[in-house]
């Protein structure tokens, strides 16, 4: 099969991050654009991608775009796909999608029209007219956007932020490619220390491990690609085995987390544990007010309680001053924090050396970075 174009939706604020992930992979004709990256590769590279990328939130193989401001166009432009390359005369291949700003703006007539395009194109590929669906699914998606069709494949079945490790998360937990970003930003080494104090369900430090042992964030879970007869050749099985070699196990990384609930502490441990880096944490009940470290180098990673699902507003922003109280600002010793509250940085009582803008879900957010220390002649 020649080389395809392979999208990856992200959250907005990491694309950068991201595209330097997909960098990694080796690949090419990379192209940023908001909430998304794309690149061409083969099929490996679809392995390689759900494998290994930590802040894309699906892979997916775009099989073409196209102007269309009428069902006819719709039709013709989906019936021109190569549908055959990846769907078998028993798979299943439902159809969702979107439309914005176009013409076509029914979605229950655009899915209509897109399945009746696919069935016919694959009606003259397999000389058979009826399609029992009973096999593998192969999900279709579409959007229109300004009167742009593009019509994609969805690779990976469930998110890409569903590791695996996370059946069960507090409260208000963290997406865990969100957490991934934010560990990508803070430059998270096979040597860092890394603490939480607000570790919920443990996901940013384990997102941290994950990152800093080098291991593929869906070594452990199956994508949907896998059961599709293009990915017959154990494509998948091929670039999990390679992942696993790569893991570096001399990797000196530590991580402490603390919450003040004893379920979350609890929960964290077992999420730990069934990410496979129990080991590298130590898990306590603690309060803020009793953060210390006397560590000469750490990576402070936190997600505190927002006050809009946990506590009232003002509740938090206690807790804000309270962490500006007990976060030491020294050279080697750096925070990260992601909250979405303006008033974050006069209530933590320093300004940021840098922030990002951030989508914790639906929350608009900053991450708010710390990293120069305190300068030294400032009282």
């Amino acid at each position: 099969m020649s080389k395809i174009k392979i999208a990856c939706p992200c959250i907005f604020g990491l694309e950068s991050v991201l595209s330097a992930e997909i960098k990694k992979l080796g690949v090419q004709n990379i192209e940023v654009t908001d909430g998304k990256v794309t690149f061409v590769g083969d099929l490996a590279d679809v392995a390689k991608a759900n494998i290994w990328l930590r802040t894309a939130e699906r892979v997916q193989i775009v099989l073409g775009s196209f102007r269309a401001e009428s069902f006819e166009e719709l039709f013709q432009g989906v019936l021109s796909l190569d549908f055959e390359n990846y769907i078998r005369k028993d798979d299943a291949f439902p159809v969702k999608g979107w439309a914005l700003n176009s013409k076509l703006h029914s979605i229950p007539d655009c899915q209509s029209i897109i399945k009746k395009a696919i069935v016919k194109r694959l009606e003259s590929k397999y000389n058979q007219s009826w399609f029992e669906e009973t096999g593998s699914r192969v999900q279709v998606q579409f959007s229109i956007l300004k009167d742009i069709v593009t019509v994609l494949l969805d690779t990976s079945g469930a998110g890409l932020h569903k590791r695996g490790y996370r059946q069960n998360s507090n409260i208000a937990p963290i997406k865990e490619t969100l957490a991934a970003g934010i560990v990508d930003l803070a430059r998270i080494r096979n040597d860092s220390l890394v603490y939480d104090p607000f570790c919920g369900s443990g996901t940013m430090l384990i997102e941290a491990a994950l990152y800093a042992l080098n291991i593929a964030p869906g070594i452990n879970r199956r994508f949907a690609a896998e059961y599709w007869g293009v990915f017959s050749d154990n494509t998948f099985k091929t670039v999990r085995q390679e992942a696993l070699e790569q893991i570096d196990r001399q990797a000196e990384f530590r991580g402490y987390g603390y919450d003040i609930d004893p379920a979350a502490v609890e929960l964290a441990q077992e999420n730990a544990r069934k990410a496979g880096v129990a080991n590298r944490f130590q898990i306590s009940q603690q309060d803020i007010s009793d953060f210390r470290t006397d560590e000469l180098r750490a990576t402070v990673l936190t997600n505190p309680p927002y006050g809009e699902r946990m506590l009232e507003v003002k509740d938090a922003q206690r807790i804000y001053k309270t962490m500006g109280e007990v976060f030491e600002r020294r050279k080697f010793l750096n925070y990260y924090v992601i909250s979405p509250d303006e008033q974050f940085e006069e209530l933590f009582g320093s300004g940021a050396d840098r922030r990002r803008k951030l989508y914790n879900g639906m929350i608009k957010c900053q991450l708010f970075m710390y990293f120069k220390g305190q300068p030294e002649n400032k009282a």
